[in-house]
């Protein structure tokens, strides 16, 4: 057995990672690759055949433990906390496409069984790639990202039940079962899982905290790895000897173990096993793809993936429009959530396994979630455009609601325009307010513009993506913009359309990432303000001061942090005294302005030509007014704004005021 086996062994793991190198490169989900490896190595396709069998035995507890790490991270107080959302929008999305595709099934003809393992199977949604191709385009935190994110999360969830529904399924028969039947039988055995869960649940907090604790004690990392892969075999093990799906004691498992101190150590030492076997699972279904039957199965497979996809696109879109959200953001959230997921090959593999479906039926439903899955890292990637499309075609969007008198964007000069009205735009505009500096603001959150309207706040629904939006705010007699969101993308889309407005106008950003500094200053922006850096530096400085450390110490240390990032906190007049109280070092660089005498030396040069060490040129004021540095010849009676350290500028002084030689 071993002598042959082994060289299929070593066979399919070369294969594996020289496919998952080539796909990881290429920026391809891995579970792609796993797929394709099961292709190559089936017994469907020519060249080198891997046994199935033996690698769909092992690959079984693959889902054994991706249930277990699911369970970890869904505690039960952390369901409760999420329950609005969950129960909402996690469980209705799930739950109301598998009956909508599954009623449709069965209008084809499938029986009731078939039909909802089916629509279960179209019913899930690729988180994987969904996150990375958000996160390629920088959406991962626009509120179309974080709401596919955690509608595709919350499927993980919401798809234990199908682990109990298919298993029941198959024990009744499931091709001749009428739909009552099924039905009651399905509740009673809803029934037995809640007794089961009980049992787990209970009887495991009771065990399972007092057992790890023991094992911590003897600071045996391979006696808590065994441990962990105990209890989660043990609690499969369980479950399945009452008929029940092995992954749903796992999933019971790690619900327990989430509520312990032990959670992130457990999830650390189960994810390698999980990965491999997970892996494998992917490669068994990959071995059940038979390329041979696809002329005879390709229309059914399009049509399956075009179903799946427009279905699951409008019932996400309703719901999320049910939360009041707007139209583009409901249209964007449907077609993230439009691709198909690697879950629907777990609910597939266990349908065939228990002959609900026939091998045909699954190589239609495996094109058509493959297919799915491929189509929708396209539907992800230009989720914007077709969601405008949408909007106009369907659903008219909301007007945006009417703006009160006194802040009428034609009525505003020298104004500051907010991009962005959570709470950071919310603490811009009430310094703005208190300064009695006048602003707008845009958003897209309908509910929070109609609470500011009330408010009396001047804020307004629109993109500022767009430039139709930016002009209608009154961009080109607009004083600064400060860009508060953190969808990234459309900080980008809004910057590049400013300055096409404008070159001069000031742009501040806020980010969330230091990392993305560089990229937004290249792009255009005046300053940026990195989230992340300052939050560290309050932490910081009030960890110094509960330390006994002297103010005017701490503001020292964050004043150099300061000057040392922001352009405009260094370029300061020597006159400034912000910083007078906490003894501001003598030698940071700042701004000095001097004024060319008739015999200066400097008199009939450009100034961006001069030779002054350790000092640039930062502007040139003429009659008062500043004037562009380039093609310029330096006149007497011109002011030069020079930056650099103190002794630099002394010397710089110095060298300007020498007079010109005489000339006889």
């Amino acid at each position: 057995m071993i002598e042959t086996f082994f060289p299929q062994l070593l066979l399919l793991l070369t294969t594996t990672v020289v496919v998952i190198i080539i796909f990881l490169r290429l920026h391809i989900p891995s579970s792609l690759g796993y797929l394709l490896v099961g292709v190559l190595l089936g017994s469907y396709t020519p060249g080198p055949v891997v046994e199935a069998q033996p690698v769909r035995a092992i690959a079984e507890f693959g889902i054994v433990f991706l249930l277990f790490t699911i369970g970890l991270n869904f505690s039960i107080p952390q369901i409760h906390a999420m329950r609005h959302l969950l129960l909402g929008l996690g469980t209705g999305q799930v739950f109301i496409s598998t009956l909508v595709l599954a009623v449709l099934a069965w209008l084809l003809g499938l029986s009731p069984a078939a039909a909802f393992v089916v629509g279960a199977v179209f019913a899930q949604s690729s988180t994987t790639i969904m996150t990375s191709q958000l996160a390629a385009q920088h959406e991962e935190n626009s509120r179309h990202g974080r709401l596919g994110t955690a509608m595709s999360v919350f499927q993980d969830v919401t798809a234990v039940p199908f682990l109990v529904i298919i298993p029941v399924l198959a024990s009744l028969g499931g091709e001749g079962s009428s739909a009552g039947v099924l039905t009651l039988k399905v509740l009673a055995s809803f029934a037995e899982a809640a007794l089961v869960f009980a049992l787990v649940f209970f009887v495991g907090r009771w065990v399972l905290k007092p057992l790890f604790h023991i094992v911590t004690q003897t600071r045996s990392t391979e006696l808590f790895t065994l441990t962990v892969l105990v209890v989660s075999l043990v609690t499969a093990w369980i479950t399945n000897s009452f008929g029940l799906s092995m992954a749903f004691g796992a999933f019971l498992a790690g619900m327990v173990l989430g509520e312990t101190e032990f959670r992130h150590q457990v999830e650390s030492t189960v994810r390698p096993f999980r990965d491999v076997l997970l892996g494998l699972f992917f490669i068994g279904i990959g071995m059940r793809f038979d390329p041979q039957v696809l002329p005879s199965i390709w229309q059914w497979a399009v049509l399956g993936a075009v179903v799946l996809m427009g279905v699951k696109t409008l019932i996400v879109t309703v719901l999320v429009k049910l939360y009041k959200i707007d139209s583009l953001t409901a249209w964007r959230t449907g077609w993230l959530m439009a691709v198909g997921g690697e879950f629907g090959f777990v609910l597939l593999a266990l349908g065939l396994e228990n002959g609900l479906i026939d091998e045909h039926l699954s190589q239609i439903a495996m094109n058509s979630v493959l297919l799915a899955m491929i189509l929708g890292s396209y539907t992800i990637r230009y989720n914007r455009p077709l969601a405008k499309l949408c909007s106009k075609l369907f659903i008219r969007s909301e007007p945006p609601p009417k703006a009160p008198e006194l802040a009428t964007p034609g009525a505003l000069d020298d104004h500051v325009i907010i991009c962005g009205y959570g709470h950071i735009g919310q603490g811009v505009a009430r310094l703005l307010e208190q300064e009695s500096i006048p602003y707008v603001a845009l958003d897209l959150e309908i509910t929070r513009i109609r609470e500011a309207h009330l408010a009396g706040a001047p804020v307004f629904y629109g993109n500022a993506a767009e430039r139709n939006m930016l002009e209608a705010m009154g961009i080109d007699r607009a004083r600064l913009v400060v860009i508060t969101h953190d969808d990234l993308g459309a900080v980008h889309k809004t910057l590049q359309q400013i300055r096409q407005i404008s070159q001069s106008l000031p742009v501040m950003i806020r980010t969330r990432d230091e990392r993305e500094v560089n990229a937004l200053l290249e792009a255009g922006a005046s300053e940026v303000i990195p989230e992340s850096l300052e939050t560290s530096l309050m932490v910081g400085a009030h960890a110094l001061m509960l330390l006994g450390m002297p103010i005017s110490r701490v503001m020292r240390r964050l004043h150099a942090q300061w000057t040392g990032r922001y352009q405009l906190l260094r370029e300061m007049f020597r006159g400034d005294d912000v910083w007078r109280d906490s003894k501001m070092d003598e030698q940071a660089a700042r701004l000095s302005p001097v004024a060319l005498h008739e015999l200066s030396v400097a008199l009939g040069q450009a100034p961006l030509e001069l030779q002054l060490d350790g000092v640039s040129v930062a502007a040139l004021v003429r009659q008062g007014q500043r004037v562009n540095l380039e093609q310029q010849l330096l006149q007497a009676g011109d002011v030069l704004v020079l930056f650099g350290a103190p002794a630099a500028l002394q010397q710089a002084r110095q060298a300007l005021s020498e007079k010109r030689p005489k000339t006889f």
